[in-house]
Order: structure tokens, then C-alpha cells, then sequence
């Protein structure tokens, strides 16, 4: 829930973005019941937001908007001229919104006394470098869902067709191996033929977009020591790694680890009202994308040797549910991450193995034309990364910590203020 601070602001200001322009209400009073609506700015060009701004808002308003397209660019804007902007989750305010009627002014009154009735969450709002690398992130899902969409197509229609082809066949070979192997499989007919060229057009187009991409989040993470530190967790290569920079982005914004395991969505639901009790899984709230990123790693985790791998046995073997040992692995890992990203690490002695394979590895999806480009060869690039590791810090688990349980109606009645 918002902390509504209501003392040091002196209006409240509504504002309903769109691309090229925006209404504005100007909101008097501390509390929905007691708001009264004052001038309203109805389309102005959004050109005009900083001069406009100037005119009729002071340092101490608050100028709230609707998560949008265009929301975080509009609170940099009014950032430059010193003007606080808030961005409310849209999720709740898509449910304030009147049926029966509804047009920018009455929109941009309804976002400031959804700001002022204190319910409305707010949204962090990223720098700007944070903000790209969740473009970057963002971009590379796409390319590889679309990847994996031609590739279904075109098995598909080879089915249709027919034909199957071996496990492990790769169909997005730069080459002509795929193009000599399909001719083969059967005689094609002309339109046949075409149909078949043109979805491997389309899953090369993908697959050099999603390499692009691939090779840019690896030259990210080995030129910044605050990811490549996350690499050294188990189970965390490059991608995770980076997807946990883009998304979290400062780690200062969650005040403890269960915050962050929160935001991700690995904390199970329950619902205690009256006489029922309901218990269910981690799925349907928090950040589904880095969700499934720390599942996949607390199943590679699971496969291997590290003492979390242990843990995550014997609690499986004690639950009789692998599902719940390797959610409880992946919330183990963000609470790993949330003290690694805060600094609260040891110094690392030595490269081992393991880490090792990594680094090669994120080496290997640099491509050799990026080495080229950085004018670097693969070993001095490697005894670089190295040197990066060991000049950096490692979180190590202290098994000596006591914990002290809070119950769950406190907890929670604390979370929503009760």
C-alpha cells in the first residue's frame, strides 16, 4: 500500500498521459471525501509539459499518472524542472473507471483521488540505464519466442507433410545443410517449396536476432562487475544475471529479502478469512519473467553437487513434491541475491572449475565477430573476467545465523498497516 505523506505536499495533480497530449486536474484536500476539484487543463500538447508545468505547479505538488506507454518519460521530464511525478499501478485504477462514462478530465480526477485514498501502489520508475537493459531484455524474449514459434511452424508443417525429422535436428543452420536435408525428405511440389523457404526465412531472421541480442547481454555482464558478480552464484549464467540488473534494478528499494522474493513471486499465496484456510502455489502474482529465470536455475541447481542442491533433495524427499523443494531452492536463491546486490559479501579466493565453464561459456556467446570489434582474444578477454572476479566479493551463507520466525497474521497485518 502507498505511504501518503500528508504534510509536504499542497495540491495533488492528476494527470492523463497520452502520447501527444494531456489533461490535467488540479485536486485540493487530504482525503477523497473532502477533495475539491479545481482548474482542469483539458488535451494540452505534451510538447507544453515543462512549460506548463513551470506556470501552474509549484515544487511541492504532486503529479500522479496511470502507468502508461509513456509514463516513465514523463516523470523524467518533470523530474528536469524539479516537479516530484508518482506513477500509480494501472492494474488498480483500470477498476476505478466508471462504465458508463468516462473522458480525460474525468480520468485525470479519478487518478488523483485514487493517489489521495491511499490504496493505489506506486511504480518504481528505472534510470535510465536500467530502463535499457530491460529494452535489451525484453527484445531478446521476443526474438527467442518468436525463434521457437518458426520452429514449431515448420515441424508442423513437415508433419502435414509427412515428414519427421531426427531429435535434435537444428533447423536454424545459417547453412544450406537444412535446405539439402529437406529437399531430400520427399519430392516438393513448386508452391511446397516456397512455403517451406519462406518460414526458414523467417526463423534465420529470428534466430540472428535473438543471437544479436544474446551477444549484447554477455558483453553487458562481463564489462559490469555488479552483474558479473551475480554470476558466481550457482545455477546464475549471464542471461539470469542480467535479468536480475534490468529488473530489480536498485536493490535499495527492498528494505529486506522478503520484499524482494515478493516482488518476484516466489512467496506461496494463502487466503485465511472466516472459517476457511486456502494454501496454493507461487504463480498468479509478482514478476512472472524473472520468476521462471530462478526456476530454471533452482532446477540446474538441483542437478548439481552445490549444498542447496542438498538441501533441496532432502526437503523433496521429506515434502514428496519436487515442485515445492525447487520453489523453495529459487526463494532461497533471491534472498542469495538480495545480500549479494546489498554488499554483504566475502572475498573470493580462487576461480574454480565451475566458474570457470561459465565464463567460457559467456565468452561463447560473445561471437567472434564481437571479439573482433573489442580487439581481444578469447584468453585475455577470459584472465580479464578473472581478474574482475577476484577483485569483487562473493555472498557466502553464514550456517551459524539464527532465525527468528514472526507469525503470518503479524506480518501481514504489518504489510497493510493494520
Amino acid at each position: 500500500m502507498i505511504e501518503k505523506d500528508t504534510k509536504n505536499f499542497e495540491r495533488v495533480i492528476g494527470l492523463d498521459c497520452h502520447p501527444d497530449t494531456f489533461t490535467a486536474a488540479v485536486v485540493r484536500g487530504q482525503t477523497p471525501a473532502e477533495a475539491l476539484t479545481g482548474q482542469v487543463f483539458n488535451k494540452v500538447p505534451l510538447a507544453q509539459l515543462q512549460s506548463w508545468a513551470k506556470k501552474h505547479t509549484t515544487a511541492k505538488d504532486r503529479l500522479v499518472l496511470e502507468a502508461s506507454g509513456n509514463s516513465f518519460h514523463v516523470v523524467r521530464i518533470l523530474a528536469n524542472i524539479e516537479r516530484q511525478g508518482l506513477v500509480l499501478e494501472s492494474c488498480h485504477l483500470g477498476k476505478l473507471k466508471e462504465a458508463h462514462a468516462n473522458n480525460d478530465k474525468i480520468s485525470a480526477v479519478r487518478i488523483a483521488k485514487a493517489y489521495l485514498a491511499g490504496t493505489a501502489k506506486t511504480v518504481w520508475v528505472p534510470d535510465l540505464k536500467t530502463q535499457e537493459r530491460r529494452d535489451w531484455f525484453h527484445a531478446h524474449e521476443k526474438a527467442t519466442k518468436r525463434t521457437t514459434q518458426m520452429q514449431n511452424r515448420i515441424r508442423s508443417y513437415l508433419s502435414d507433410n509427412g515428414v519427421r525429422l531426427k531429435k535434435g535436428t537444428r533447423l536454424a543452420q545459417p547453412n544450406a545443410a537444412v535446405e539439402t536435408l529437406l529437399r531430400q525428405a520427399k519430392p516438393w511440389s513448386v508452391h511446397q517449396w516456397q512455403i517451406l523457404e519462406g518460414m526458414l526465412m523467417e526463423l534465420r531472421h529470428a534466430e540472428e536476432q535473438r543471437r544479436f541480442w544474446r551477444s549484447a547481454i554477455a558483453q553487458e555482464v562481463l564489462g559490469d562487475p555488479a552483474l558479473l558478480q551475480i554470476v558466481r552464484l550457482c545455477g546464475v549464467r549471464d542471461l539470469i544475471a542480467f535479468a536480475l540488473g534490468a529488473i530489480i534494478g536498485d536493490i535499495n528499494r527492498f528494505a529486506r529479502p522478503g520484499s524482494l522474493v515478493k516482488y518476484i513471486g516466489l512467496d506461496p499465496a494463502f487466503d485465511d478469512s472466516g472459517q476457511g484456510q486456502w494454501h496454493g502455489g507461487i504463480g498468479g502474482h509478482g514478476r512472472k519473467d524473472l520468476r521462471c529465470l530462478l526456476i530454471q536455475s533452482a532446477q540446474a541447481i538441483l542437478r548439481s553437487k552445490d549444498p542447496l542442491a542438498q538441501w533441496g533433495k532432502r526437503l523433496a524427499a521429506r515434502k514428496s513434491s519436487i515442485k515445492l523443494a525447487v520453489a523453495a531452492v529459487a526463494r532461497r536463491l533471491a534472498v542469495a541475491v538480495w545480500y549479494l546486490m546489498r554488499g554483504l559479501w566475502s572475498q573470493l579466493q580462487e576461480i574454480d572449475q565451475r566458474l570457470e565453464i561459465k565464463v567460457s561459456r559467456i565468452i561463447s556467446h560473445m561471437g567472434t565477430e564481437a571479439l573482433k570489434k573489442a580487439a581481444k582474444t578469447r584468453q585475455a578477454l577470459r584472465d580479464e573476467t578473472y581478474q574482475s572476479l577476484k577483485a569483487d566479493r562473493i555472498y557466502v551463507l553464514d550456517p551459524n545465523k539464527q532465525f527468528t520466525p514472526r507469525s503470518k497474521a503479524n506480518s501481514v497485518a504489518a504489510e497493510y498497516g493494520l
